[in-house]
């Protein structure tokens, strides 16, 4: 597997030690969460929009309405990933700090079509509700022709990670510090009142799947 790649954007400049060059890195990140951050400009105007995604070895997928303003097709993207894992409490105030995982992945999008689009879809659906797609009904024609797929590549990315306890241990100062950790999980299902069925197995198991 390669490694990340390292463009003029993607350079690690700052806190180089939190830089990560491995491309399983990018994975694990992109696997730990379902929520991404897409910048864009639209009509002259900065737009960062919350967007959930799908991914392969080789893609990030993002998918909305095609009178989305922020789904541009013509000019590059950026889109970050962020998961926080602890408030670092320091000795100092200017020792504060994160303890987080986040990528940033930069791109020109391209509209997916036919086949590809369905994949993109499922490949989505399946990242963020593993077995829907095949419980739930899939989206008919009127509904894809509403829906825009986009694929933006994974070639130019950049992962940083910052883990471990504050970095003043020098100072002097007598008060308490160290990491204050911070961890998300799913909640048992609640089940829509005009649902007939029980809850299926496989929204059973990703409740019970640590995040």
């Amino acid at each position: 597997m390669s490694d990340l790649s390292a463009t003029s954007r993607t350079r690690h400049r700052r806190l180089r030690e939190q830089g990560r060059t491995d491309r399983e890195d990018l994975f694990a990140v992109l696997r730990a969460g379902f929520v991404c951050h897409l910048g864009v400009v639209a009509d002259g105007d900065p737009m960062v929009v919350p967007t959930v995604y799908g991914f392969d070895s080789n893609h990030i997928y993002l998918h909305g309405s095609v009178a989305s303003r922020s789904l541009t097709q013509d000019a590059t993207v950026c889109v970050t990933i962020t998961h926080i894992d602890g408030l670092v409490l320091a000795r100092s105030v200017f020792e504060h700090g994160v303890n987080y995982r986040s990528a940033m992945i930069y791109g020109v999008p391209r509209a997916l079509e036919d086949e590809e689009k369905l994949a993109a879809l499922e490949c989505l659906t399946e990242h963020v509700a593993p077995g829907q797609w095949d419980y739930a009904r899939r989206p008919n024609r009127k509904e894809l022709a509403a829906t825009i797929i986009l694929a933006i590549s994974l070639e130019e990315a950049s992962v940083k990670i910052r883990q471990g306890p504050p970095d003043d241990a020098d100072d002097p100062h007598d008060v308490w510090a160290g990491v204050l950790p911070l961890s998300t999980s799913w909640r048992q299902p609640v089940t829509d009142p005009l649902a007939t069925r029980p809850i299926p197995d496989h929204v059973m198991r990703r409740a019970e799947t640590p995040l």
